[in-house]
């Protein structure tokens, strides 16, 4: 096994959320960047937060996972400083990049908080690392990234033990015939076709489903966005749990890592009456989040590049 990269920071990689009401608007012109949406679809967005108290719990959530990951990390005696950059708020890439060259960090461990790939998931937060590099000109560090842990036995026991969360509030013979689905963020077509997104997600599915001893499961896509007119992947949450030929289904919302909007509304209140107006009951598993297993999974990561 070629020897791992040795790092002096890790830089978790986040998308970013408002955390006050008076962020949304501007949090969401830096997520479509000039992308010409209907004024319409982007007030049904703005209607989301205001039901969700105005703000996003994500940055919340990630910071509480780089808490997490620094007291994981010092107990392996690992000395690594652990800090936290967003692609559309704030604190931003380019400025944490910029507190790590000024502290001297030369080789930076770039952890993207998204456990399967594609261009959108992936690509795009490496693209903000470059730009926040060629700012810092000389004095950037490099910046390695981990390999593909959507399969690492850690993160699949996490995500288990969180259905097993959704799983007990149901009573013993109501669990033999729920239905599990597991859920991730859809993305075009055409972007899916040219990446591992869809392999890594039924990679991690098939694991995960496997450690339940549940043979019998889907998935569907949530949180679709952009044009009608181009083909994003199916089938749509609401989609399968209206077509749903059971009663009962226990909803994993594996492609993400916390519970941030686009779960809490996507799946808490959409897909929620959907089920509702079906006759179904929805149990949905919560995210990783800081789950201890997780966090053991990246701070396993991490010291295997520490110095």
């Amino acid at each position: 096994m070629a020897a791992k990269a040795k790092c002096d920071a890790v830089l978790m990689i986040g998308f970013g959320g408002p955390t006050r009401a008076d962020e949304v608007r501007p949090f969401l012109d830096n997520v479509l960047r000039g992308r010409p949406v209907p004024l319409e679809r982007y007030e049904v967005v703005v209607h989301h937060y205001d039901l969700l108290g105005g703000r996003s719990p994500y940055n919340d959530l990630t910071l509480r996972q780089a808490a997490a990951l620094r007291a994981e990390l010092e107990k392996r005696c690992a000395q690594i400083p652990v800090t936290v950059g967003m692609r559309n708020w704030e604190p931003y890439v380019a400025d944490s990049m910029r507190v790590l060259a000024d502290s001297g960090a030369r080789r930076v461990l770039g952890f993207i908080m998204a456990a399967h790939r594609c261009e959108a998931s992936f690509e795009r937060y490496q693209a903000t690392v470059n730009d926040a590099l060629a700012t810092l000109g000389e004095a950037a560090p490099e910046v390695v990234y981990p390999e593909p842990w959507h399969d690492h036995p850690l993160f699949t026991a996490a995500v288990a033990s969180r259905a097993r969360e959704a799983y007990s509030r149901l009573e013993f013979p109501e669990r033999s015939r729920a239905r599990l689905i597991f859920t991730a963020h859809s993305i075009p077509l055409a972007m899916a076709q040219v990446g591992p997104y869809v392999e890594q997600l039924t990679q991690s599915a098939r694991i995960v489903a496997a450690d339940l001893g549940v043979d019998t499961w889907q998935f569907a896509y949530q949180s679709r966005s952009g044009s009608p007119r181009d083909a994003w992947l199916e089938p749509d949450i609401k989609d399968a749990l209206s077509n749903l030929d059971a009663k009962t289904a226990v909803v994993v919302p594996i492609g993400f890592l916390c519970d941030h909007v686009e779960v809490l509304y996507d799946l808490d209140i959409e897909a929620a009456q959907v089920a509702r107006d079906a006759g179904i009951r929805m149990e949905r598993a919560p995210t990783v989040g800081d789950h201890p297993l997780f966090i053991e999974m990246m701070a396993s990561i991490v010291a295997a590049h520490a110095r």
